[in-house]
């Protein structure tokens, strides 16, 4: 099969032995991966690597469409074929492109950590999600409009979600809870994360 895999000298696509399945693990036919800037600047003494933990694809055999975000303690999965813990898949969601899907998970992880998890935004408050255009900031943006709270750009705000990573706006006023949360970068060997405080 073809693989992307990173050398200290750069990415290069190669020929490779497709995978096999452990028990508890599938065979995925890879459609799409998703690739995050920092996963091409893997540790020297981890390559060659095969970047990418994010993917759509159809499962060999059973020919369920899936997506995942795989695990970080092992090779990505931007080849032909990925091995996948069966318990890691979820359905393609039917009205998204496999480009899509794949696309999903880290950004969507984000957004769903940084907002409900970390952030405790409820039904009827009021949400300021910085970078709203961006690719962790438009899912944040439905999450929340989704779960019944207002998404707004000034004024009193119960949750400020920075995903931009710098000052956030100067003369916001809070409300009662003065919640904050941030997105942080993530890598490899850091999945997604958020820091959130009041």
């Amino acid at each position: 099969m073809l693989a992307a895999r990173l050398h200290d000298d750069g990415l290069k696509v190669e020929e490779i032995d497709t995978p096999s399945p452990d028990p508890g693990e599938v065979l995925v036919r890879v459609h799409a991966a998703a690739i995050t800037r920092g996963e091409l600047a893997w540790p020297a003494n981890r390559l060659p690597a095969i970047p990418s933990y994010e993917l759509s694809g159809v499962v060999v055999g059973s020919g369920d469409e899936v997506y995942a975000l795989t695990p970080f303690d092992r090779d990505g999965v931007a080849a032909e074929y990925a091995v996948v813990p069966a318990e890691a898949l979820a359905p393609k969601p039917v009205r998204l492109s496999h480009v899509e899907a794949a696309a999903l998970p880290m950004g969507g992880l984000t957004a769903w950590q940084a907002l409900f998890a970390h952030g405790r935004l409820a039904r009827g408050e009021r949400v300021l999600v910085t970078g709203a255009s961006g690719g962790v900031g438009h899912i944040a943006v439905q999450l929340a409009r989704h779960a019944g709270a207002a998404v707004v750009e000034s004024g009193p705000v119960d949750l400020v979600f920075d995903t931009r990573g710098g000052d956030v706006p100067a003369g916001e006023r809070w409300s009662r809870s003065q919640r904050r949360c941030r997105a942080r970068s993530t890598s490899s060997s850091s999945p997604t994360t958020s820091n959130c405080w009041s």
